[in-house]
């Protein structure tokens, strides 16, 4: 096995017993990325420099007994979480290049922690897709095949994590972002609770998660992140020890799982993805869990409402920029904000008003089931030049019905890797959980994950 294909948690215990060194480790993932960029196109900012220096510094820390929790991990950031130095793109040609000044707050811990931050990942255009599409960035593909998505808006973050770019990966969520690519590339993505990982500048579900191989190494990032920053009002300390479950107290006899198979509406789940998840449900009945269809979750209105407010709020930045940016937005984000000057106020606040009922949905789940299994998203990875998987910006988010509910209400929800379509592609399933437990859903992941059939070999070349 490459060095490049080490998990975190592998890492730190040749680093420690110096069997390897993160100078050694640093040299292997930079030949992978030399090797598969130009197919996957996954990275932003790369800087073997850098990451060279912070290796053999992390290096002597390890001779000298001061290494941190994640010192020497290969690590990279999606491009809209500053990092001290680097612009913020935001995936689009519109935005003025202007380097950051300080390390966000989740940046800010992995380097404290030791972690050698490499790279930046690619991201399409304002975050607002489910696909690698950018005006900014090159296309970011698949690294199962690269005709399809890697998805988003998480893109270069999980094809990077996918291709064996160091073990852990950072990314955002707001509707879907960190689980639909994770689900679409093979791994486990978590959208922690909110507030559990602060995001330094917070907005309306908004959140910040870690996508890797393996749930112990999602698991290791969320306790390096984990914690209060004054930059962000809705961050919190990191949870007590007695808020974090075991492997053994997760799946237990008399767990209460509710299965959803069916949103209700969007695109129609595919019966495969179907499949797939079921296996898994039967799996959880197998070892005791009480499992149980149940009704779907949210509305057509809720997500309706939630379109029309990310519109209104859209087309308000859009429109403060000069015309000359203006017109280098992508066209399909301009075709989907041109309708927002057709809403009245009562649609906008409507609209808002949506979040909180799909928050009372969802928590009303969690009154009579301890977890909530679905997929991830009703279809496989589609074609990588689609911005969309319906390609019509009119209706640009008939696939996060499965997702999305978890940003509105705050819950942690994570994915992992539940089967694969007939052409080969991964099938996300996802498990949400009540506030705080993240670390169950992770533990719980890892227990089904190693139950599956065996995963595929990772892609390395193509």
């Amino acid at each position: 096995m490459s060095l490049a294909d080490l998990t975190a948690t592998e890492l730190l215990i040749r680093f420690r017993e110096r069997s390897l060194s993160p100078v050694e480790v640093i040299e292997d993932v930079l030949t992978r990325v030399d090797e598969l960029e130009p197919h996957l196109r996954a990275t932003y900012a790369l800087d073997p420099a850098a990451a060279r220096i912070a290796a053999r510094e992390s290096e002597a820390r390890w001779r000298d007994g001061t290494a941190g929790a994640l010192d020497g991990v290969p690590v990279t950031i999606k491009e809209n979480i500053a990092t001290r130095g680097t612009p913020v793109p935001q995936g689009t040609a519109a935005t003025e290049l202007i380097p950051a000044t300080e390390d966000a707050p989740a940046a800010a811990r992995l380097r404290e922690a030791g972690a050698v931050i490499f790279s930046k990942t690619t991201m399409p255009e304002y975050g607002m897709l489910s696909s690698g599409v950018s005006t900014f960035h090159h296309l970011t593909r698949n690294p199962w095949d690269v005709s399809k998505t890697a998805g988003g808006s998480s893109a270069g973050a999980a094809a990077a994590a996918a291709a064996g770019y160091g073990p852990i990966h950072l990314g955002t969520d707001i509707g879907g972002s960190i689980r639909l690519p994770a689900g679409w590339c093979g791994l486990v993505g978590l959208k922690p609770t909110h507030g559990r990982i602060a995001v330094g500048n917070p907005y309306p579900g908004r959140a910040i998660g870690p996508l890797t191989r393996t749930a112990a190494d999602a698991a290791l990032a969320l306790s390096v992140m984990s914690g209060y920053d004054p930059r962000d009002h809705t961050s919190y300390p990191p949870a007590p020890d007695n808020a974090v479950r075991t492997l053994e107290s997760a799946l237990r006899p008399g767990l209460r799982v509710a299965l959803l198979l069916d949103a209700g509406f969007g695109l129609p789940v595919d019966p495969e993805v179907s499949a797939a998840v079921s296996a898994v449900a039967a799996l959880l009945e197998k070892e005791g869990a009480i499992v149980e269809p149940i009704a779907p979750i949210i509305t057509r209105e809720m997500l309706d409402g939630l379109d029309r407010f990310w519109r209104i709020r859209s087309a308000t930045d859009i429109a403060a920029l000069p015309e000359e940016r203006r017109a280098k937005v992508l066209p399909q984000i301009r075709d989907w904000v041109a309708t927002a000057g057709e809403l009245t106020g009562s649609d906008v606040f409507h609209g808002y008003t949506q979040m909180g009922a799909m928050a009372a949905a969802v928590t009303k789940v969690f009154t009579s089931y301890d977890v909530i299994l679905s997929p991830v998203a009703p279809i496989t990875a589609f074609p990588a030049e689609l911005a969309y998987p319906t390609d019509d910006p009119a209706k640009p988010f008939e696939h996060i019905a499965f997702t999305v509910p978890y940003n509105m209400s705050a819950h942690p929800a994570t994915t992992f890797n539940a089967g694969w379509s007939p052409i080969g592609l991964p099938i996300g399933a996802q498990i949400a959980v009540p506030h705080h437990q993240d670390m169950t859903a992770l533990a719980l992941a890892e227990r089904l994950d190693s139950a599956l059939p065996a995963h595929r070999p990772w892609p390395t070349s193509f």
